[in-house]
């Protein structure tokens, strides 16, 4: 009876409770973002993530603004959605590095609802052969680019009239959430959107202005096609175990997950386990996923070991047949 009785409690009361207890803790609560009528403004819009954003934006209902540095490729991006969806959307050249043209930008724009930070440069190459301007160029555009366009943004964001609620959405990696190899310059500017989005969603949450993280995996653009044929052959081997995604499923993923008010939004199998396994002091809105955060901690400890195991092991084989070789 007394091993009935621990079983009984183990599998049925003890995951009650837990659910419970969550359910009480999870913070901030949950919301739902609609995009339909509200003006969404998207950075790196003309091609890629950002392009298949605007695409499905707009054809949900959404008034949609992009942003880039290319007024021609703006201009292709703009005809292609009118082709495809029969929506005009505005259209604003600028460099996210300048801060002074974002503000002329933003403003000319008119109130934002949804500001979807997409934009972003990757460059794969180990840090010793860098050029500390690509590093600086990275940083710049990645994370100081992201800054300028919150900090353009956010007055009027916050004293918006409609009563519904906003969001600021940032478009990451999955190498933001796990160093690779060969890229150091990339991740380092990847994983400051993490840190800026949790300080950020405690300074605007009283504002209803809900924050969101994308961690989009390997995405077939012409960016990614142009990017590996320079990476580094370990970069290739590493950064294959997890697998790629067109820009359109992507842009799915990251809307379905800025509608439902999520912090963390994976986009595959392998990006669940991850922000599973990174889950650390991010917010969580959901108690289901929390459950499964708490549940699943040591389990995926194991498989975290495990990928290190493996990818150690490829760099240790790779630089063994390198000497070899020589």
């Amino acid at each position: 009876m007394g091993d009935a009785n621990f079983a009984f409690f183990l599998l049925f009361l003890l995951p009650a409770f837990l659910l419970a207890l969550l359910y009480f803790l999870v913070r901030p609560r949950p919301v739902k973002i609609p995009i339909k009528n509200r003006h969404v403004f998207i950075t790196g819009g003309s091609s890629g993530i950002g392009l298949a954003l605007a695409h499905r934006a707009a054809a949900e209902g959404a008034r949609v603004s992009i942003l880039a540095r290319s007024p021609e490729k703006l201009e292709e991006a703009r005809n292609a959605i009118r082709l495809a969806t029969g929506i005009e959307v505005a259209a604003f050249a600028a460099d996210v590095r300048d801060f002074d043209a974002v503000k002329r930008a933003v403003d000319d724009a008119g109130p934002i609802d949804v500001l979807l930070l997409n934009h972003g440069v990757f460059v794969a190459l180990e840090l010793e052969k860098m050029e500390l301007s690509d590093v600086k160029f990275t940083m710049d555009v990645n994370l100081m680019g992201t800054l300028n366009l919150i900090k353009a943004a956010l007055p009027a964001m916050k004293n918006r009239n409609d009563p519904l609620p906003a969001s600021i959405a940032l478009v990451s990696s999955q190498a933001g959430q796990v160093g690779i190899y060969g890229y150091v310059a990339y991740s380092a500017s990847k994983f400051g959107l993490r840190g800026l989005a949790e300080a950020l969603q405690q300074e605007v949450i009283a504002d209803n202005i809900h924050v969101s993280l994308i961690f989009p995996p390997d995405t077939d653009t012409p960016g990614l096609a142009e990017e590996n044929k320079r990476k580094p052959e370990l970069t290739k081997i590493i950064a294959a175990s997890s697998g790629s995604m067109k820009a359109d499923e992507v842009a799915q993923k990251a809307l379905d997950g800025i509608k439902c008010g999520n912090f963390i939004v994976s986009c595959n199998f392998e990006g669940i386990a991850l922000s599973l396994a990174t889950a650390g002091l991010s917010p969580q809105r959901s108690f289901l996923m929390a459950f499964l955060e708490v549940v699943a901690a040591g389990i995926l400890r194991i498989v975290a070991l495990g990928m290190q195991w493996t990818w150690y092991g490829s760099i240790e084989k790779y630089h063994s047949q390198r000497k070899g070789a020589s």
